[in-house]
Formats: structure tokens, C-alpha cells, sequence
């Protein structure tokens, strides 16, 4: 096992962890840390392994994340919606 898969696995029973745990800003305090710590763990998964290996750690980190990644993309809808609006 490589130490990239294994930084991997470790961020992904950290984040199953601090979910367990109780909080008062509905987690996103760790959120955004795990999100800070985990990009950098992606690219060094994507390099040692490839990027399908990449993208397998990318969706399982999302899963985990996944109110993140809905509240970005409902943002990104959003933003585009309003792009389309003022360019008419």
C-alpha cells in the first residue's frame, strides 16, 4: 500500500469520525478543514496512482462531502442562471 492510499484512507475515517461528533455550525467548521486537508491528500493520490485512482478518491470524498458539492453546484446554477439573465 502506498502512503498516497493510505493518507487517503486515513482522511476518510477522520471525516466518518468528526461526523459522529456533535456540533453547533451543523459541521461545516470541519468541513471546510476536511476540504482543505483533502485536496492536497487528491493530488497525491492522482500522481503516485493516475487519474482514474484520482477520481475513484475523488468520489468517495464527495460522498462524504456531499453537502458541499450540492450547495456549490446549486451556486454554480445559480450564477450561470444569472449570467444568462443580464446578457439578454
Amino acid at each position: 500500500m502506498s502512503w498516497s492510499i493510505a493518507l487517503a484512507a486515513l482522511w476518510g475515517l477522520a471525516a466518518n469520525v468528526l461526523a459522529m461528533i456533535p456540533s453547533k455550525d451543523n459541521h461545516w467548521t470541519r468541513a471546510y478543514i476536511l476540504i482543505a486537508v483533502g485536496i492536497p491528500i487528491l493530488g497525491y493520490v492522482t500522481y503516485e496512482h493516475g487519474p482514474w485512482i484520482g477520481l475513484i478518491v475523488l468520489t468517495a470524498g464527495m460522498s462524504v462531502l456531499r453537502w458541499p458539492v450540492i450547495y456549490l453546484t446549486r451556486w454554480t446554477k445559480a450564477k450561470m442562471q444569472g449570467m444568462k439573465a443580464s446578457s439578454k
